[in-house]
């Protein structure tokens, strides 16, 4: 059924004049806007503009010749058409203007003038009624209602051109099918506008059809060309050889290409010979705008396909390298739309938090927008897991106004794969630089290489070393492809790499490029980001509303804190994922049972007993008390604690720390992994025996030399620290063996960052004393008692934060990097800046170290006393 309220547009419209064309109501068409008029109307309505309406324009043809125009405004074509403005795209060269893509909506008759300056609006008055259909069927009840009379015959005799001009069209061609598919459900009045914007007319006979304002006038106008073009189809499909003038246009339909200021134009080259088929490919070849050596190099291949016959195999690698050569984007480029401060709002909705990496893309883009051609430089991104390295780059794609492609160089062993194969080899290819050149079709996109640091190695060559060319700034203007085997100019590519950790990079491939730390986020951070982002996508995902589901704040702190332990927010988005599949569960059964079932029998006639079985065993079967089926859930679902326990379950991480230091000879550490910063226990025990030492927990070498090291320094200063060993003696050592562990032994774990820990836990061990239970710490120690600095502090910190701990002792030389450290956790955070272990084991132990009160006595002491 048809809806009572038609669509209406503004009574006032700004007007914009063209002479590049005339767009018709239902067709797209791009306007290059150069004049002072339609350039203010441009800045001042379509840029501007905030609302739907302001984006919907005018547009005028303009018979008068561009070359003479004049301050004057030309006397206005009495019809114009609606049409609203989907893109805007400016630019400098070769002189300021605008190029918009505009959609046509319906006609108008322009009823007054209002202004001339600075850009034309007049009052108009809309011509074509727009109405909303409630499904296609309500598109043939109108056409059916207008059936009768000459009107009804014109509209069932366009149909069935139309339709016969479209079977005799490609099919593989997306417009052309998507026009088929659409042409039983478009309402018949719309049909002339849409299928004479798209054959090949002249401006003249579009304005006639602009013009016909009559709805059998329009038939009358548009039926002639129709069957102009299918007459014209007939007649190529017989000589099987299309006119030179038709190439440009027959390619621009293939490729779904449009011309500034024309609209679609369908055609069929029909089926051509061999002879046709090389010629088309060779000015394909010399229309590519390839460089001097590249050109000669694909000319001499073309020479050597049109003496080759089709048998051989060789023809079709041949034909496809050709094919490839024109595909590439030689000298194709997309215009940098660089606005800095609409930058910065970008990434601000887009990512909370990480200010200093954004603070670092807008200076990157400020220097773009000052100087055009610059080189370099490669960012790479590194962080954990789920900060935000991929989607910064798609934001820094989607502010410069380029194409973005993603390259997972995770896992590739094979130096082929960056390279490509030598044409000599079977199932030879591009390599994926090629290849994604080639996808995305122009010469300057952005490409994210993606886990750089997860690079292999194998018999087939270092790919990392394959990279080298690719991002060295000073290099890739000449990069050689082994399939191409001809130079392609990388240097307007902006390469973006992330990586969890630089470590594992190798260093002649890093100091290539600019490393920008992502670290973790804050729990307040992760609160904001679950708000703003992760909750709202995870509701649309499954189909939910903000008026079904609603999530405190304390519960997503909850989330964060006693259910997930990462550096990023996947796994709390997951944990998102899960409570909307248990809440959709919930709002599903509510709308089922809020439905009407089926009546009961009479309990009255089959008695009671039976009704009550009745209703006992829908009851089971809803898991509810039978009274409320009928009814849905309250809404909306508030989450609390209580149903965060019935979701996910019983919490996966809780705070032990003040458990797992009850006796000597416990400390907490502080560990950077890719995954983030993490505390780390390190205990310590002691037995009678001869002085040995054992490690446990998949210690690496690094580590186990610094367990030597803790155990030097501390025999060294026994007297001055009152250390004994079991027996009382002054070497800690004498007839004691020692045990160090590290717990989650099925973790390697290597590095200096524990040394600090490892004394602090023996101290306590050889003293008796217990380390205090809100204390971590890191650093590296030396063989005379000095604490060097270490890195990851950030991620360090927040993993002490995050347990709960109050006091983090960290080396002297690390304190500048204490001001990445957000303001509010510096705040509740007491930091020991030590330059020496002295100044580690009096900020460890309550009352310094040693203390003055008796030491804490060990049961096994005690026993043995």
């Amino acid at each position: 059924m048809t809806s009572n309220s038609g669509i209406r547009i503004p009574s006032r419209l700004p007007l914009l004049l063209t002479h590049e064309g005339v767009l018709l109501p239902g067709s797209t068409m791009r306007i290059s806007v150069d004049t002072a008029r339609n350039m203010q109307l441009v800045k001042s309505r379509l840029l501007k503009g905030t609302s739907l309406k302001s984006t919907i324009i005018g547009v005028i043809p303009n018979t008068r010749d561009p070359e003479h125009d004049t301050d004057d405004l030309p006397t206005l074509h009495r019809i114009g058409t609606a049409g609203l403005a989907v893109q805007v795209v400016g630019s400098n060269w070769p002189k300021p203007h605008y190029t918009l893509l505009i959609t046509g909506v319906c006609r108008f008759r322009v009823a007054q003038l209002l202004k001339e300056r600075p850009f034309p609006v007049g009052e108009v008055v809309q011509l074509d009624k727009l109405e909303q259909y409630a499904s296609a069927d309500a598109a043939d009840a109108v056409d059916a209602a207008s059936a009768d009379g000459e009107l009804g015959e014109l509209s069932q005799r366009f149909y069935q051109v139309a339709v016969q001009l479209l079977s005799m069209l490609d099919m593989s061609v997306p417009v052309v099918a998507k026009l088929r598919r659409l042409l039983d459900s478009l309402p018949r009045e719309t049909l002339p506008d849409v299928l004479a914007a798209m054959i090949r007319t002249s401006n003249q006979e579009k304005l006639e059809v602009l013009d016909a304002v009559s709805l059998e006038e329009r038939f009358k106008k548009t039926l002639p060309l129709l069957t102009r073009q299918i007459e014209g189809l007939k007649l190529l499909q017989k000589t099987r050889k299309p006119r030179p003038d038709d190439d440009k246009k027959v390619l621009a339909v293939r490729r779904g290409g449009v011309f500034p200021g024309r609209q679609f134009s369908l055609e069929e080259d029909g089926e051509e010979d061999e002879g046709d088929d090389i010629a088309l490919l060779e000015k394909k070849v010399r229309g590519a705008n390839m460089p001097e050596p590249a050109l000669r190099v694909c000319l001499k291949e073309l020479k050597r396909l049109k003496k080759m016959p089709q048998s051989m195999p060789e023809y079709a690698l041949t034909r496809n390298y050709v094919e490839l050569m024109v595909e590439l984007p030689w000298s194709k480029s997309t215009t940098d739309c660089l606005d800095i401060r609409a930058a910065r709002v970008l990434l601000d909705s887009d990512h909370y938090a990480m200010e200093k990496l954004k603070r670092r893309v807008l200076e990157y883009l400020a220097v773009r927008q000052l100087k055009r051609a610059l080189k370099g430089p490669i960012l790479c991104f590194v962080g954990p897991p789920g900060v935000g390295k991929t989607s910064v780059g798609r934001s820094i794609a989607r502010t410069l106004g380029r194409e973005f492609h993603r390259i997972a160089l995770g896992g590739v062993c094979d130096q082929s794969d960056i390279r490509g194969h030598r044409r000599t080899y079977v199932g030879s290819m591009p390599g994926r630089i090629i290849n994604g050149l080639k996808t995305v079709g122009v010469n300057n996109p952005v490409f994210l290489l993606d886990e750089v640091d997860k690079l292999g190695k194998s018999l087939q060559g270092d790919p990392a070393a394959a990279l080298l060319e690719v991002l060295d700034p000073e290099q890739n203007h000449s990069f050689t492809d082994h399939y191409l085997n001809v130079a392609f100019d990388l240097s307007q590519v902006l390469f973006i790499a992330t990586a969890n950790t630089t470590a594992t990079i190798p260093p002649a491939l890093l100091d290539r490029m600019e490393v920008l730390q992502v670290p973790g986020y804050t729990q307040e951070e992760k609160v904001e980001i679950a708000h703003r982002h992760l909750i709202p996508h995870q509701l649309e995902q499954h189909g939910l509303t903000p008026q079904q589901l609603q999530i405190p704040q304390d519960t997503t702190k909850d989330i964060i804190s006693r259910y997930t332990r990462e550096a990023g927010v996947r796994s709390l988005e997951r944990k998102f994922g899960a409570i909307c599949r248990a809440v959709a569960v919930k709002v599903a059964e509510g709308h089922k049972a809020a439905k009407p079932d089926p009546p009961l029998p009479d309990s009255s006639h089959a008695g009671g007993e039976v009704g009550a079985q009745e209703q006992e065993g829908r009851g089971q079967e809803t898991l509810g008390d039978p009274g409320d089926l009928a009814l849905p859930p309250e809404m909306p679902i508030v989450l609390d604690c209580h149903a965060l326990k019935d979701i996910l379950g019983p919490p996966l991480y809780e705070m032990e720390v003040s458990e797992r230091l009850t006796l000597p000879g416990v400390a907490i550490g502080l560990a950077w992994t890719p995954l983030g910063g993490e505390i780390m226990f390190v205990e310590a025990s002691r037995m009678e025996g001869e002085g040995q030492l054992t490690l446990t927990g998949q210690l690496g070498d690094v580590m186990k030399e610094s367990a030597q090291l803790a155990i030097s320094w501390l025999r060294s200063n026994a007297k001055t620290y009152q250390l004994t060993n079991l027996a009382g003696g002054a070497d800690p050592l004498e007839g004691t063996d020692i045990h160090l562990h590290f717990p989650a032994g099925a973790v390697t774990k290597d590095g200096p960052s524990a040394g600090v820990t490892m004394v602090t836990c023996l101290a306590s061990l050889f003293s008796g004393r217990l380390v205090r239970s809100d204390v971590a710490m890191t650093g590296e120690i030396t063989l005379r008692g000095l604490v060097l600095p270490v890195g990851g502090i950030k991620d360090k910190v927040l993993a002490a934060h995050r347990a709960g701990l109050k006091r983090v002792v960290l080396p002297k030389r690390n304190e500048k990097d204490l001001e990445e450290i957000p303001p509010h956790i510096r705040a509740e955070l007491d930091f020991v800046t030590a330059s020496s272990l002295d100044e580690v084991l009096n900020a460890a132990f309550d009352g310094g170290f040693p203390a003055t009160q008796e030491p804490f006595a060990p049961p096994q002491v005690v026993s043995k006393l």
